[in-house]
């Protein structure tokens, strides 16, 4: 079974990034094919056989992929894929517009359904690279992307949320997949709850991830809080923040699990697809006070490995942080859920679930 993964673009490192390299480490002679590749900004896939479109000889396009985004399906279309008897789209936008042969298989991973048009409105409205497009066109490319939803074959959906997602917006069925988390961030040795003294915050700081709530939020409390992270929000939230408050700025995976390991507990006040931050943390032995929607709701046991707060303002994530601060939440309970998650049971299910397809399609055509 001869396989081609499809993702994106390759610019940056983030959660989703991290899923590939395990879909890679599962299929190590799978090349990638995506909308642009910056070699400067993604030495993580240095090693690995990457092939972007024609747009990546246009070279500042590459850091700018949001201008794509009217022809990126179309340049998907590009991709030759005809060699390959399984495709697997790894998506949140455009790669599920490949277009393959009646002998192949197209499976799309779904991150979620392309969240400016479904999902994320409501978040993306204000965002200063999309409030001033007619709406009208909007609509268009809304339907565009219904269209390319219909050509994988198969969907699997990375949470429960995203399934749902799936079923509403895209009408299509799809089983679930949890990423799985890299082994690194698990840990044996245990740091004691009393030798914790900070929150933590690992995020990209950008609208959306609410890092702004827990600033406003740490500086009532007037309780420790590091910030993991870089992004366009950054200046404005040092700007709003206490002396109580520090950002270390963007890190590497091994001063990361330090953070983490060290923490009492992660903060993380956004809605997300799925999320790997709070499962890291657990890994690491760090319980997490969560917002009680999306993921984090599949990741975090309530009382056990973390806390809910179920409005995103300050009254209600303090109320989180005071319930937390009055019980003692084990390491090892933490580190024993985020184990449901490991390596080794993401690659059975998801390889199973591939070769199913591919065995039932085979009979089918």
């Amino acid at each position: 079974m001869k396989i081609a993964l499809v993702y994106d673009r390759i610019n940056k490192f983030g959660g989703a990034e991290r899923l590939l390299l395990s879909l890679h480490r599962l299929y190590p002679d799978a090349p990638i094919y995506t909308l642009v590749h910056e070699p400067k900004t993604s030495h993580w896939a240095e090693d690995i056989r990457i092939t972007p479109t024609f747009l990546n000889r246009v070279s500042f396009l590459r850091s700018k992929h949001e201008w794509l985004a009217p022809i990126a399906p179309l340049a998907f279309e590009t991709h030759d894929l005809s060699e390959f008897e399984v495709v697997i789209s790894i998506t949140s936008g455009d790669a599920k517009s490949i277009i393959t042969r009646p002998h192949q298989l197209h499976v799309c991973y779904c991150l979620t359904p392309t969240r400016y048009f479904w999902s994320g409105v409501s978040e993306y409205k204000e965002d200063k690279k999309l409030k001033y497009i007619p709406a009208v066109i909007r609509e268009y490319f809304k339907s565009v992307d219904l269209v390319i939803s219909q050509r994988p074959d198969e969907y699997i959906s990375i949470s429960n949320e995203v399934q749902d997602r799936v079923k509403k917006y895209y009408k299509r069925t799809s089983k679930v997949v949890y990423p799985p988390i890299e082994d690194k961030f698990y840990t044996k040795t245990q740091i004691s709850p009393d030798n914790r003294d900070y929150y933590l915050i690992v995020s990209r700081l950008v609208p959306y991830k609410k890092v702004d709530l827990a600033i406003s939020t740490f500086n009532r409390l007037k309780l420790p809080l590091i910030v993991v992270g870089i992004g366009s929000e950054q200046r404005k939230l040092k700007k709003m923040a206490g002396n109580n408050i520090s950002f270390v700025g963007a890190v590497d995976d091994r001063q990361l699990i330090q953070y983490y390991r060290h923490a009492k507990a992660l903060i993380f006040p956004q809605e997300e697809d799925f999320g790997l931050v709070p499962l890291e943390s657990q890994a690491s032995g760090t319980p997490v006070i969560a917002y009680a929607k999306g993921g984090a709701l599949e990741t975090v046991i309530s009382g056990q490995t973390g806390y809910f707060f179920d409005e995103q303002n300050e009254e209600s994530l303090s109320l989180a942080i005071h319930q937390f601060e009055k019980k003692l939440l084990r390491p090892e309970t933490c580190v024993q859920n985020a184990e449901r998650f490991n390596f080794n049971a993401f690659s059975s299910r998801f390889s199973e679930m591939i070769n199913s397809y591919y065995e039932s399609y085979k009979v089918s055509s």
